[in-house]
Parts: structure tokens; C-alpha cells; sequence
């Protein structure tokens, strides 16, 4: 008889079938299995049980022949699941169970001697850490890409001339090789905690049963080695407990997608026809389906709104986590899908932004244009000022007022007052005023670490082009 996706077929059979007389209904077997999410795990599992197996009979807890018809037949299923000869059978409870079912019904007693001194607990927090470890790697190479293309941008536009903005209001001038290296700094610290976030879950909590351990003669540091991790857990309640890696993680992608989402706000803002800084590629921009004339930055506007899932998940998980008592529960299946799809998502928002950003075009004259009106020279008036001796706060008083002359007087700039002018605010001024508020003076003369002056950014790029490396 023909069973359905979500029924338990007759040949299945829980781990945890002894004990108990009555089993789950098919439907009720289904709403607490977890295959669908974690079969992704399926070679990191793989690789777990081949170094827990060969420990046993090293140990001889098992028979050695036995451990190594066990890894061979285990690296067979890894072969016939890639080349699509053996099909995940999502009818049972997880990845866990479909694997050691196969390998019994293929080695018979061999295959039953491979659960010996482990928990699906600790099993479980196993596979899960091994595939962080080789999905964290992945993410930051996506991201130190994506970083180093806004540096490539970067790097040919240090010279080129725009307004910075606070509460959204012109503020001073800066260059937008400065702007996209802002953009890098704060990637760069988002790389920076995905290594962190690897070295505190790089121990193998493997050999900490379901919570106490184990009283057979287990190798746990020669499985750890084997598998690559740094050390072995401390304790073996907290090892099957813990979920701590999965909350940095989590928080990780969801802070990375945070400053994804507010490039993206720049963007969406320089599109406008208001501003007009940039000019998205025709392939990376959407059009309208009752307005002609559009070209939408939509997926400047998915990124931004796919941070909203990885604000979510964090949030999910943090629930999940807060009521449990500090051992294994039954709740902890569900810390991996919100995780995976932060992963995912972070993955294709960045491959998408490099993509986005990679292709667009800058309207340098209209940036430079844009330092022209708003007072964009008024704090480097005050610091003239501050340099002939004013204290700052009078300095301050005296660039306002000018401002307000100027405003009054129909005047776009404060080198539009004449000296003249100038002097019955401050006796202070001198001819030279005028070559050192140009909007490429300002910007030039801010050459102090962290500056926006060109020398200054071209260190910045280099700083973080090194931090950025991978490998």
C-alpha cells in the first residue's frame, strides 16, 4: 500500500520505540518530526557518526571490524545521497534516525552498534555545530566580497565631492569613497563577530550523552581532533543545553542585515529623482505596473525588508530559549530553522547588494552640486575661528550669524559676503577664509584619522581591505 508524504511508513521505527507500547498517529508523528529542516545536516551527521565509530573501536567498545564496516558503509550512504541513489525519506522523525535506520538495515547488527555512548543530544549539537562551522566560513567570504566591491567603488571615487548628512540634512562635505568606506567599516566589525561567534561554538559536544555523559571508556578529545574541533565541551549538561551559539549567530546575521538594510536606505534615497546620486542598473531595478515612466529600486527595498526576518528569527529564538530548563527539551528542534533562514538570507542579500552595487553609476556632478546652498563650510568657519584663537562657542555664534546675513540676504554661500562683511562678525578674518571653505578644501582639510580627506580614506580602504581577508 502506497503510504503519503507525511505518513509513517510501516518499515519505520522510532529510536525511541522500546519503551513505548502505543505510537503516534501518523499526524501526530509528522507535527514533531524535523527531517524537513534538518536534512541539511545529513553529511555533518555522516561525519559525526564516522568519528564516533571509529573511536569505539579504538576503544573496543565495539569491534574494530565493526567500526570500519560502519565508516565504510556510512561513506557509501554519503555517495548514494549525492548522486541521488538513496532518497531522504522524509516519513521519518529526522535526519538523524533516517541514517542510522539505513546503515542497520544495511550492516544488520553492525549498524545497531553505531548509537553506543551518545545521545541524539549530543549527536544532535554535533551535526549542528560541524555545519556551522563550514557555513559561518562561507558567509564571510560572501561578505568580505561584497565589502571589497564597495571598496573597489570606493577606492575610484575618494576625490568625489557630496554632502554628508545628519537627520538627513546637509551637514558637511565629504567624499563618497568616504561614504562607502563607512558602509566597509561597519561590514568589517560584522565580519569580525562571525569569527568570534566560530571560536565559542568550536567545541564538540560529542561524548556528552543526553546529559551526564557516558560510563563507557569514550575518547572524546580523539573525536573532537578528528572532526576538527578546537576542544571538547566542559560539561556535559551544558553541551546538549547550550544554545547560546545559535542566539550570536542569529543576532550576528540580523545586526549584518541591519546595516545591509540602511545602505539600502542610501540607495533608495540617491535613486530618487530628488537626489539622483545614483543610477541603479536597468537589470537591477523593477518598473511599474500601471506607471510607464518608473524604474524602482526594488531590491534595494527586498534587502531592506528582508531584515526584517532576521530581526524575527533573533527574536524567536530568544522566546524559545527563555523558559527552559537548563537541560535537553524537545523545544530545542526548533532552533535551526529560524538560524538556517537567517543564513540564507544573509547569503542572497549580500550576493544581491554586491550585484546591485556593482553595476551602478554615480552622478559625481550631481553629488558635487549638492554641496552647493545649506552652509555645508559653517563648522569649518568656526574651527578658522577656533585656529585665530576664538573660543568654539563664540566661534559658533559668529559662523550662525553669518549664516542667517547670508539667508537674509538672498545668499547661497558664506563665501558670498565680502570681507567687509565678514569682519563686523569677527575681526578675525582674513583673505584667506575663502580658499579654506570650498567644499574641496573642507573635505581636504579633514585629514585627521578617520577623516574624509582622500589621503586619509585611502588608509581606511587599506585597514580594512587587510582586516576583510579570509583564510
Amino acid at each position: 500500500m502506497k503510504t503519503k508524504r507525511n505518513t509513517v511508513k510501516k518499515t519505520s521505527k522510532p529510536l525511541w520505540a522500546g519503551r513505548l507500547a502505543e505510537k503516534p498517529e501518523a499526524d501526530a508523528f509528522a507535527f514533531q518530526s524535523s527531517i524537513n529542516v534538518d536534512k541539511r545536516l545529513v553529511f555533518d551527521d555522516i561525519n559525526g557518526s564516522k568519528a564516533h565509530a571509529v573511536m569505539l573501536g579504538k576503544q573496543k567498545i565495539i569491534p574494530k571490524d565493526s567500526a570500519s564496516k560502519i565508516v565504510k558503509e556510512l561513506d557509501s550512504i554519503a555517495v548514494d545521497i549525492k548522486s541521488g541513489a538513496l532518497k531522504i525519506d522524509d516519513s521519518q522523525e529526522d535526519i538523524h534516525s533516517f541514517l542510522e535506520a539505513v546503515l542497520t538495515k544495511r550492516l544488520g547488527e553492525d549498524g545497531k552498534m553505531v548509537h553506543a555512548g551518545r545521545s541524539r543530544n549530543d549527536q544532535v549539537a554535533t551535526a549542528f555545530r560541524l555545519y556551522l562551522k563550514r557555513a559561518v566560513p562561507q558567509l564571510q567570504t560572501e561578505l568580505s566580497m561584497t565589502a571589497n566591491v564597495l571598496l573597489d567603488i570606493a577606492q575610484s571615487h575618494i576625490t568625489s565631492i557630496m554632502p554628508g548628512y545628519t537627520h538627513l540634512q546637509r551637514a558637511q562635505p565629504v567624499t563618497l569613497g568616504f561614504h562607502l568606506t563607512a558602509w566597509c567599516a561597519a561590514l568589517e566589525r560584522d565580519f569580525s563577530r562571525f569569527k568570534d561567534a566560530l571560536a565559542r561554538l568550536d567545541d564538540c559536544p560529542l561524548g556528552s550523552g543526553a546529559l551526564a555523559g557516558s560510563t563507557l571508556p569514550l575518547d572524546r578529545k580523539a573525536v573532537a581532533q578528528s572532526l576538527g574541533f578546537s576542544r571538547v565541551s566542559l560539561n556535559a549538561m551544558d553541551s546538549v543545553a547550550s544554545r547560546d551559539f545559535v542566539l550570536e549567530l542569529s543576532s550576528v546575521c540580523a545586526i549584518t542585515m541591519v546595516h545591509l538594510s540602511r545602505f539600502c536606505e542610501d540607495v533608495v534615497l540617491w535613486a530618487s529623482e530628488e537626489f539622483k546620486f545614483i543610477e541603479l542598473a536597468e537589470g537591477w531595478s523593477t518598473g511599474s505596473s500601471i506607471m510607464p515612466q518608473k524604474k524602482n529600486p526594488d531590491f534595494a527595498e527586498l534587502i531592506r525588508g528582508k531584515s526584517a526576518r532576521t530581526a524575527g528569527n533573533l527574536t524567536a529564538l530568544f522566546t524559545l530559549l527563555k523558559g527552559l530548563p537548563y537541560a535537553y527539551n524537545k523545544d530545542l528542534q526548533e532552533d535551526k530553522e529560524n538560524l538556517f533562514d537567517s543564513i540564507d538570507t544573509l547569503s542572497v542579500c549580500l550576493k544581491m547588494f554586491a550585484g546591485m552595487m556593482k553595476s551602478a553609476r554615480f552622478n559625481v556632478k550631481r553629488m558635487k552640486a549638492g554641496c552647493s546652498g545649506g552652509f555645508l563650510e559653517a563648522t569649518d568657519t568656526a574651527e578658522y575661528l577656533v585656529r585665530k584663537g576664538l573660543p568654539f562657542r563664540a566661534a559658533h555664534e559668529v559662523s550662525a550669524l553669518i549664516v542667517r546675513d547670508c539667508i537674509e540676504a538672498g545668499q547661497k554661500h558664506i563665501a558670498d559676503r565680502t570681507i567687509g562683511e565678514l569682519k563686523k562678525r569677527s575681526k578675525l578674518f582674513e583673505e584667506d577664509i575663502y580658499k579654506l571653505i570650498t567644499p574641496a578644501a573642507c573635505v581636504r582639510a579633514r585629514d585627521l584619522p578617520g577623516g574624509t580627506a582622500p589621503k586619509e580614506v585611502r588608509r581606511q580602504i587599506k585597514i580594512l581591505r587587510k582586516k576583510l581577508q579570509t583564510g
